[in-house]
């Protein structure tokens, strides 16, 4: 191997982690995914790497178009995942290390959940709101415009929440959100883990945190801002509302799965919070 295609084989490498939890969101498949990162990397050695810019979104496009096509071939063929196991189990023979950094980015529930969107809204909403692909990118891969990429990912947040929460009991979840309210007013990072989905993702403005752990210790760390926060619907999705000196200042919504919280979604931005439908509750 040359030395410019050892080095490009490192990046790629480092690389990797992300993008089979990207393939694995999409196909639900450990051993779909770990063809579709193969296919790009076969895709990488037959352009000049050199030339690449930003090699983390390149793979990530090319990934994302490899594994919508996956997608719509199985739909045509009316074909299931190829991994029998259940979502998110272990692979036999896996490898330790990789298990755990897929465990960060990808939820066994949340997989379930993925299989009930077509495969343009579960492309979108993965490399959207799982990885914070901006929607211009995405647009580029499903080769559509940046504003029906918005309304493919905003269509399939509306059914991940519908389907998360099959006929769910609004006390239920309002208990689930009462107490991850009153643990981040304290601080209290074991009370935090027990409302949380061990492969919750949180959305926020500053990129994408992953596992109960690190979201715990997230939400922990503002307490302050938790004291000031009330239970709200957010697009009706229940949620919260931080108030400060009467203003907006973000908006939580939570999405629950077997009553837990399984995605945390936070906006800040003014002009997003205008556009919300917020209702005290």
């Amino acid at each position: 191997m040359r030395p410019d295609n050892d080095y490009l084989a490192r990046r790629f490498e480092e690389q990797r982690p992300r993008l089979r939890a990207v393939a694995h969101r999409m196909l639900g498949s450990l051993a779909e995914a770990d063809d579709a990162v193969q296919e790009a990397w076969l895709r990488l050695n037959r352009v000049d790497g050199q030339d690449i810019d930003n090699l983390g979104g390149w793979l990530t496009t090319v990934v994302g178009r490899v594994c919508l096509d996956m997608l719509r071939t199985r739909r045509s063929r009316a074909e299931e995942p190829l991994d029998p196991r259940e979502p998110g189990a272990p692979e036999p023979d896996a490898d330790p290390e990789q298990d755990a950094l897929l465990a960060d980015s990808v939820g066994a529930a949340l997989l379930v959940v993925l299989e009930t969107l077509t495969p343009g809204e579960r492309l979108a909403f993965v490399l959207h709101d799982m990885f914070a692909v901006p929607h211009e990118e995405v647009a580029a891969v499903i080769g559509r415009s940046p504003a029906a990429a918005r309304q493919l990912a905003s269509r399939a947040r509306r059914r991940v929440r519908g389907a998360a929460e099959p006929r769910a009991d609004l006390a239920r979840r309002r208990a689930v959100l009462d107490a991850f309210l009153a643990a981040a007013r304290e601080g209290d990072f074991e009370a935090l883990l027990k409302v949380l989905d061990p492969d919750v993702v949180a959305r926020t403005p500053g990129g994408v945190a992953a596992g109960a752990a690190t979201v715990a210790a997230g939400a922990a760390g503002f307490a302050r801002l938790a004291q000031a926060a009330r239970p709200a619907l957010v697009d009706g999705a229940t949620g919260l509302v931080v108030l400060v000196d009467g203003e907006l200042e973000r908006a939580v919504s939570f999405t629950f799965v077997r009553d837990r919280i399984a995605v945390i979604d936070i906006v800040t931005d003014p002009g997003r919070l205008a556009e919300l439908d917020i209702t005290l509750l």
